[in-house]
This record gives C-alpha cells, sequence and structure tokens, in this order.
C-alpha cells in the first residue's frame, strides 16, 4: 500500500467522514468512485470500531493508523499496557513482537531508548507511522526477523519484552508457548542472556506450572485479569536472581477498585502446604476473581481471608464478616431455596434474576431453561456442591 502522506490523508478524511458507517455498505456505494485504497480505509473504520473502548486515547487520536483484525484481537487494550508499563523502567528496552505498537509505546516510554520490531512489513509501516505521530524520534523500528537481529546485537537490554504469535497455520488459538511465534522455550537462552529482564505475554489459556517446567529464568508469574475476565499471563524473569519460589500474583484491574487494582500474591509450593477449612453456607458468600482461580490459589484465598470452602472441589467460599478489599464478588445469601419450583416462581415472580452455578449439577444456562429464568435484576440464583449435596441459594451483591 501507498504509505505517502498525501495518500494517509485522503484515507483518513474519508475515515472520519465515515466513521459511524456501515463498512460493507461503503464499499459497495463508493468503489470505482476514490483515488484511494478504499479497502484499507473500510478496514480503518472497521478497526476504529474495535478501538474506541480497546484503545481509546488512540481511537481519539485522527492520525493514527490501525490494521487488519486479527492483529486488533490479540493486541493489548491501553489499560492491560499501562499496568504492564507501571512494572518496568530503565535505560534500554526492545519489544521483540511489537504488532500494532501499544505495549511498545506505553512501556517504551518509561525508557531513555526503545526499539520496535515487527516482521510483517505492512502491519510495521502502520505502527512506524504511529509510534512517529505519538513520540517523535523516540523509537527505533525495526522490520524483519526479531530473533536474527537479537542475535545479530552485541549489546544487551534493560527489559525485552515478546509476544509470541498465538495463532497457528489454519488459524487455530495456540496457548503452549513451545507452539508460539517465536518459540520462547527454543530461544530462552538467547532472551535471557540479551536481557537483563524479560517479560513473556502468554495465552490466558496457559498452563502455569507446565510454563514454569518449560521456560528457566521465571521468578514471578502475572496474571491479569480485567472486570473480572483473564486477559494476559505475563512471566516476569533474568539470570541474576537468586528467588527460589516463583511469585505468582493476582492481579485484577477494576475502575471501581482502589487505586484502579487489587492484588493477591502468592506461591506454589504455600498453597500445596494449605489445607482450607470446610462448612456450610453462612451469611456471606465469596466468588474470587477470576485471576486466582486461574493461578489456583484456592486454599490460601481462605485461609488469607478467615473464609471456608464449601467443598473440596467447590471454588465458593463464606464467612460471617467481610472486609471491603476482598478479591472478589461478595454476596449477601438472603435465602436458601429447598422447593426450586415452588419458591422460584413466588420469590421470582418475573423470571429475572442472574445465574450462577460453581461444580453444581447442571450448568448456569441449564438452570435458566429448567425454571423459565432470565437475566436480570440485582439479585443472583447461585448453584453449588456444599459438602455432599447440591444445593440452591438466592443473594444479592454487596
Amino acid at each position: 500500500m501507498d504509505f505517502s502522506q498525501e495518500h494517509i490523508d485522503k484515507i483518513q478524511a474519508f475515515v472520519q467522514d465515515h466513521l459511524m458507517e456501515d463498512p460493507a455498505h461503503l464499499l459497495l456505494s463508493y468503489s470505482g468512485k476514490v483515488d484511494f485504497d478504499l479497502k484499507f480505509a473500510v478496514q480503518q473504520i472497521q478497526a476504529r470500531q474495535k478501538a474506541k473502548t480497546k484503545i481509546p486515547s488512540w481511537y481519539a487520536n485522527e492520525s493514527l493508523l490501525f490494521p487488519v483484525s486479527l492483529s486488533m484481537e490479540q493486541a493489548s487494550s491501553e489499560e492491560t499496557a499501562l499496568y504492564k508499563a507501571s512494572l518496568l523502567s530503565g535505560e534500554t528496552f526492545v519489544d521483540l513482537t511489537g504488532g500494532l505498537g501499544i505495549d511498545s509505546y506505553f512501556i517504551g516510554k518509561h525508557f531513555k531508548k526503545a526499539t520496535y520490531c515487527e516482521r510483517n512489513e505492512e502491519l510495521f509501516k502502520i505502527s512506524q507511522h504511529n509510534l512517529e505521530k505519538l513520540s517523535p524520534t523516540h523509537f527505533e523500528c525495526i522490520n524483519g526477523d526479531s530473533i536474527n537481529w537479537l542475535k545479530s546485537r552485541q549489546d544487551s537490554f534493560d527489559w525485552i519484552f515478546i509476544d509470541p504469535a498465538r495463532r497457528g497455520d489454519s488459524n487455530q488459538k495456540l496457548y503452549k508457548l513451545s507452539d508460539c511465534e517465536p518459540n520462547v522455550v527454543d530461544y530462552a537462552e538467547l532472551l535471557f542472556e540479551k536481557g537483563k529482564k524479560v517479560m513473556v505475554k502468554a495465552s490466558p489459556m496457559l498452563d502455569i506450572k507446565q510454563a514454569l517446567k518449560e521456560l528457566p529464568y521465571i521468578q514471578q508469574v502475572i496474571v491479569l485479569d480485567v472486570r473480572n475476565e483473564v486477559k494476559e499471563i505475563l512471566l516476569i524473569g533474568g539470570k541474576s536472581s537468586q528467588q527460589q519460589a516463583v511469585s505468582i500474583s493476582c492481579v485484577s484491574l477494576h475502575p471501581l477498585f482502589e487505586k484502579g487494582a487489587r492484588q493477591f500474591d502468592f506461591t506454589f509450593e504455600e498453597e500445596q502446604e494449605s489445607f482450607a477449612p470446610i462448612g456450610p453456607v453462612e451469611k456471606f458468600l465469596i466468588e474470587p476473581q477470576s485471576s486466582i482461580l486461574k493461578a489456583g490459589g484456592f486454599q490460601l484465598f481462605a485461609l488469607r481471608y478467615n473464609f471456608k470452602k464449601l467443598g473440596s472441589n467447590t471454588h465458593l467460599y463464606t464467612g460471617t464478616s467481610i472486609s471491603n478489599q476482598i478479591p472478589g464478588r461478595v454476596f449477601e445469601i438472603l435465602y436458601e431455596i429447598h422447593h426450586p419450583k415452588k419458591e422460584l416462581k413466588a420469590l421470582v415472580p418475573d423470571g429475572k434474576i442472574n445465574v450462577l452455578t460453581r461444580n453444581y449439577s447442571m450448568g448456569a444456562e441449564e438452570l435458566k431453561k429448567k425454571f423459565r429464568l432470565k437475566d436480570g435484576g440485582n439479585q443472583f440464583l447461585i448453584g453449588a456442591k456444599e459438602g455432599a449435596n447440591f444445593k440452591l441459594w438466592i443473594g444479592k451483591l454487596v
């Protein structure tokens, strides 16, 4: 594609004039009638519509360009990029898998010198354009194989960041580190030789314990959830550390949280040696943040907050008192349901109630279908296995 400023100006003017219109209709209406790349312009409109919530500050900047949808899919959100940027600082930084450049930009601003690498030529040109608009002269941009480029360097970096591609040749999603490209397991020695510290961004579906067996020098794992949905798993390490146990940090980002985040730290060794008490539902029922559930801090969550588990394999917790800083959803139990058909008809006459199940005899959708319920209202029907029995309760969020 022509990346001359004159051509880009025409595309961006078209995008701003038609930002809220249907992309398919625009392709039909303007085909053969414009002197610029119409397909690319329409892709810009589609990408900007996705960027509005994912990267709000970039969406607001009319001078920026956006790539096709797959690059947008794996790209970090502005929220998660800002979180990562809060962890990294130093003299030199390189992003070996730059992609759209969101992580490169937000993290790179914290360093005196930052390098963006990307092997896809068109994506590289888009990101180079953006980085020059956002932070002129701050970024060195490298188009090509970043691993070969790294091998050729005589110097090292304070931080190396790498986010391997998680799509296979047939567009299937990949989760294992060794299946992704670049294969960080194969290149581990190179990465940790050239980087004083390395951060690997991995799939939310990553098997953390398996990854720690495959990848050496890791000191910390961060499981990052945004509004209770796990978005990223970050593996951080360096050769210089003498630390034995890997720290697992479960971080929850939400605008309503104090300071915007809550954090729960533990080690797998601590978790293995801990045993949570088990007991029946009391005044409050607690569901840990998704990052804690993903990381497997089941026993320690109960012990840290003086809760009981409902059952050995039921990851819901109960207690008589709570604090404001619990990393999870807290429900106040209003009723225990003994005769669902009769009681739900009386307690939920309009059938509107949110449904949550954990280790229950049926899933939430099946439960809704059985009792003709639909999501809504401010109460929850909660189904779970308490001890050896399946039970139902109605509660409200605290």
